[in-house]
């Protein structure tokens, strides 16, 4: 027995930040640890190695993960930084000059390289000391599945393309060899991601690859035919509203994939959205959802808006609450515009939006969607929906339906006399509607 066998195997904490890409990246580095013997804590006083995966998208979250890194410098010392924010290093290395080293995103080898350094491995690695699916930070009844990195849009408010490149798609037989050992492992619900979903494929001319003794392109309607083969709950976001979307409509409506898209318009008036370098077809927007929901009634659309961007006009922030009540969309979130360095919607030469009606408009549009949203709740009281179990309680269970994607939608809270556990999937018929909540009772 060597002296390296006798070492306790070396310790690193682990802070992840920013939107679920982030997240799979954090879990891809911390698979490659566990297989090689490190072992995790919570603690940055008493681990080996700090690793800080940070955000770098808006100046708030640039802001928070200074404080992240400065908080495990206080605690710990070692530290390591990776992430977005890692790809532009200068005001990382400014404020912390004394950080073990910088990488940008998507940087898996080198971080595992600087924590080599800081922390040796202890033995070699050892494949069967992880999960077949790897380690996953999300609950066991589901997980992120991310198909492509980067992104082709120049949308003038976005920095993405800068931090994480154009877009490299993942071939489909790789994509869903990793979601059929995420179905084996028990996961129940599978939310494909991406910075723009509806492109897979395009920068690999829709190559096909072998799974299940078939030949499929990567292409965005063979993606979701393949999930639906699988027989659990797959939940589409980051969707550009492209006329091929159409074509997803069949299988959501057959129940293959969720009857649920998450969309980023972002804003609804065409100058604002040509402004932003974003589609500007409202009315062809309105008619696409439209046709949409004559094929799949049930279907559930989430967005994501901006208000305060520059040159927003009273009139163009008008169009977009009536927009609201036109489309219908069930779960919409909305930022006030916050400039980005390195974003070119800073060089247009638009009036910038006073703070202050910016705020004011943002509570505008929170308030109409509140509305939109409890008046779409109201019509499912009576209904029975299937809702996936996230956590129990002692006589009520805390879940979500097929319109509820985890940490960003609504719940439904489910009174039961039988236990339930997580990952469970079960009939509730739903006695009570709020804005974002619905409660009911298994039957």
């Amino acid at each position: 027995m060597t002296d390296t066998d006798l070492r306790p195997a070396p310790k690193v904490s682990f802070v992840s930040l920013g939107c679920p890409k982030a997240l799979v990246d954090s879990e891809r580095i911390i698979t490659r640890l566990r297989a090689e013997g490190y072992e995790l804590t919570r603690s940055h006083a008493g681990a080996d190695v700090v690793i800080v995966n940070t955000c770098g998208f808006l100046d708030s979250a640039k802001q928070e993960s200074l404080d992240a890194i400065g908080t495990a410098m206080n605690e710990n010392g070692k530290v390591i930084v990776t992430g977005c924010m890692g790809a532009e290093p200068e005001q990382i290395a400014e404020r912390f000059p004394n950080v073990l080293a910088i990488t940008g995103p998507q940087a898996y080898e080198s971080v595992l390289e600087k924590v080599h350094v800081a922390a040796p491995p202890a033995h070699d690695p050892f494949l069967d000391l992880v999960p077949p699916q790897g380690i996953k930070l999300t609950p066991r009844h589901y997980a992120y599945l991310k198909i492509s990195e980067g992104c082709n849009n120049r949308c003038s408010f976005c920095i993405i393309p800068k931090l994480r490149g154009d877009l490299v798609s993942r071939p489909l037989a790789e994509v869903m060899r990793e979601a059929e050992k995420l179905v084996n492992a028990g996961v129940k619900e599978l939310l494909v991601i991406s910075q723009d979903t509806s492109a897979y494929g395009i920068d690999l001319k829709y190559q096909e690859s072998r799974w299940r003794d078939r030949d499929w392109r990567t292409k965005f309607i063979d993606l979701a035919t393949a999930l639906g083969e699988l027989g659990v709950w797959v939940r589409m976001h980051y969707v550009y509203p492209y006329p091929h979307v159409d074509e997803v409509m069949p299988l959501m409506a057959e129940g293959k994939i969720l009857p649920y898209l998450d969309i980023p318009f972002q804003h609804a008036s065409a100058s604002v959205l040509k402004a932003m370098r974003r589609p500007a077809s409202q009315d062809k927007t309105l008619q696409r959802i439209r046709d949409w929901r004559a094929v799949c009634p049930d279907l559930t659309i989430r967005s994501t808006f901006i208000t305060g961007f520059p040159g927003e006009t009273e009139a163009d922030f008008e169009e977009l609450l009536a927009f609201l009540d036109e489309a219908r969309i069930e779960r919409a979130g909305c930022f006030t515009y916050e400039p980005v360095k390195g974003a070119t919607a800073n060089d247009l030469g638009l009036p910038p939006v006073p703070a202050e009606v910016a705020a004011i408009r943002h509570k505008r549009f929170m308030e109409r969607q509140q509305q939109v949203s409890l008046r779409l709740q109201r019509a499912k009281v009576g209904k029975r929906l299937q809702v996936i179990i996230d956590e129990m309680g002692t006589t009520v269970a805390k879940g979500r339906s097929k319109a509820d994607a985890p940490e960003i939608d609504g719940k439904v809270y489910v009174s039961t006399r039988r236990p339930l556990r997580p990952g469970d999937i079960v009939s509730v018929k739903i006695e009570r509607a709020e804005a974002y909540d619905l409660h009911g009772v298994a039957g």
